[in-house]
């Protein structure tokens, strides 16, 4: 019954801790983000793209954030490039846990009865998927990238995926430098 609850923990504390997403980003600090209007999703060159339900996430995502910061989606002319890149790689997560098991009779120590216990230590390990989004902004004019932002999370199915797409994009954008007045 110990193992059942322990493993049981085990594995409601990696699905927890695999469900969210953790994201970096990095900017071009002479760039003036100020002049930056509009943008168009240029096609990714990935070997592997995503799946329709993780692209229109990415759209719908980058189409409702962006426009919050004041940039909107055009079909030409735009300010700014924004290239998705995907990739996945496995990954093995290690978890250590320590109890302690009764390994004797209970002997008495004054008022209160003692027990003879030793720790027991168990490895469990488990393998997942791990996607990384990466959204690159190339100023359209001068070519140089000026801002990236990196999302990493676990692959799941494809309703999760979309989600964490979602999200991804929306913690990269927040970190979208300057503001613009719309």
């Amino acid at each position: 019954m110990k193992s059942l609850r322990r493993c049981t923990i085990v594995a409601i504390s990696l699905l927890t801790a695999c469900s969210t997403v953790s994201v970096s980003t990095d900017y071009d600090k002479s760039a003036s983000f100020s002049q930056y209007r509009s943008y168009t999703l240029a096609p990714s060159t990935d070997k592997i793209p995503l799946s329709p339900s993780g692209e229109a996430a990415l759209r719908d995502a980058l189409r409702a954030n962006l426009l919050k910061r004041g940039l909107s989606e055009v079909a030409e002319n735009a300010d700014l490039h924004v290239i998705g890149h995907v990739s996945s790689k496995e990954k093995l997560a290690v978890h250590h846990s320590t109890d302690w098991a009764y390994t004797g009779m209970p002997y008495g120590y004054g008022h209160y009865g003692m027990w003879q216990g030793a720790p027991r230590t168990y490895t469990d390990v488990s393998q997942y998927t791990e996607g990384t989004l990466i959204l690159d902004f190339v100023d359209t004019k001068t070519q140089k990238l000026v801002f990236r932002g990196i999302g990493t999370g676990t692959i799941s199915d494809p309703e999760t995926n979309a989600k964490r797409i979602r999200e991804a994009v929306e913690k990269i954008v927040q970190d979208f430098p300057g503001t613009v007045a719309h």
